[in-house]
């Protein structure tokens, strides 16, 4: 059986679309799945079950991307296409059945709507995948010697990260001898372009409790480092949604993005947001997309030390 799984440029939608892509090769456990998305995500694919061949998407002028797309899948009959970008190249290949996403009529969160898509209650969780050679290079990055609390403190537009300084401030306390994980090593995450935005947080940390993280490890093994974090607290961003699906307690800082589409996934996973709603910060006279002014400065490091407190005590009754 041939899949074609067309997925996304961002990473952070691109996370939420695998629990679709693990629940069709549960349900077609001989499907050869031929991934289409952007190459940013690219990699996150590359240790999956059943992969033939990831297409990536690099966004060309004039739809060329589209064309490239066509081009390299219409020599196929396939089985089944799930499209998750709604656009027109599922009607334009031959398939079998066809799964087109389009906007909900009210707003719903990512993972929801694409479980609706294939009519599936409860929606599949995301789901990332690692080799053992990865793995064993997480191992090395972040051994097993102690508790580790993960900060994500970039996002891909400035209006949604928190302060670099106040990560800091609040990795002080999460780590303090009367914290919830006291002595714990910190592990600040990134992109490699994100090193800038990261370097105000890495500077105000101490040097010898510090694993930095923020470029030069691919994604995948970004990943198994996570899984062998304690804690995640970080901004609304891919790497958030890839904490959540690392099973670990996970807190998303939400200003000018919306939690009801986009909160971390799972059990595990809490989100807190700055007084102002998402609506009073887009509607806000001074509110430009195009710059890159925080507009997180509400959100005190009192209020996300509380929350964080309270997803670690929840997830700690939980599994008891």
């Amino acid at each position: 059986m041939d899949i074609l799984f067309i997925t996304h440029n961002r990473l952070g939608d691109a996370v939420l679309s695998t629990g679709l892509y693990n629940h069709l090769v549960e349900r077609h456990p001989s499907a050869a799945m031929t991934v289409a998305c952007g190459p940013v995500p690219a990699p996150l694919f590359a240790p999956a079950p059943n992969l033939e061949r990831i297409i990536e998407l690099a966004k060309q002028p004039y739809l060329g991307h589209w064309r490239r797309l066509w081009r390299a899948t219409a020599g196929r009959r396939w089985d089944l296409i799930v499209d998750l970008r709604g656009s027109a190249i599922a009607w334009l290949l031959r398939a079998r059945r066809r799964y087109v996403l389009q906007p909900p009529a009210t707003p719903l969160h990512r993972v929801a709507m694409l479980g609706a898509l294939l009519d599936l209650d409860p929606p599949p969780a995301p789901r990332l995948w690692a080799t053992d050679a990865q793995r064993r290079a997480a191992a090395g990055l972040l051994p097993d010697d102690g508790p580790v609390l993960a900060l994500g403190p970039t996002a891909n537009w400035g209006g949604k990260q928190w302060p670099g300084e106040r990560f800091a401030d609040l990795a002080g306390r999460l780590t303090a001898g009367d914290g919830i994980l006291p002595d714990a090593r910190i592990a600040v995450f990134g992109a490699p372009s994100e090193r800038d935005a990261a370097a105000q947080t890495l500077d105000r940390l101490p040097s010898d409790r510090v694993c930095d993280l923020v470029g030069g490890v691919d994604l995948p093994t970004l990943y198994a480092c996570l899984q062998r974090c304690r804690l995640f607290v970080g901004n609304d961003s891919g790497l958030m949604h890839m904490a959540a699906a690392a099973g670990i307690p996970t807190l998303g800082l939400f200003g000018p993005s919306r939690e009801v589409l986009y909160a971390p996934w799972g059990p595990r996973a809490a989100s807190v947001r700055t007084p102002q709603s998402y609506d009073d910060i887009v509607g806000h006279p001074d509110y430009d997309y195009r710059r890159h002014d925080s507009w997180m400065t509400g959100l005190d490091v009192d209020t996300v030390q509380r929350a964080a407190g309270e997803l670690m005590r929840r997830t700690a009754a939980e599994a008891a």
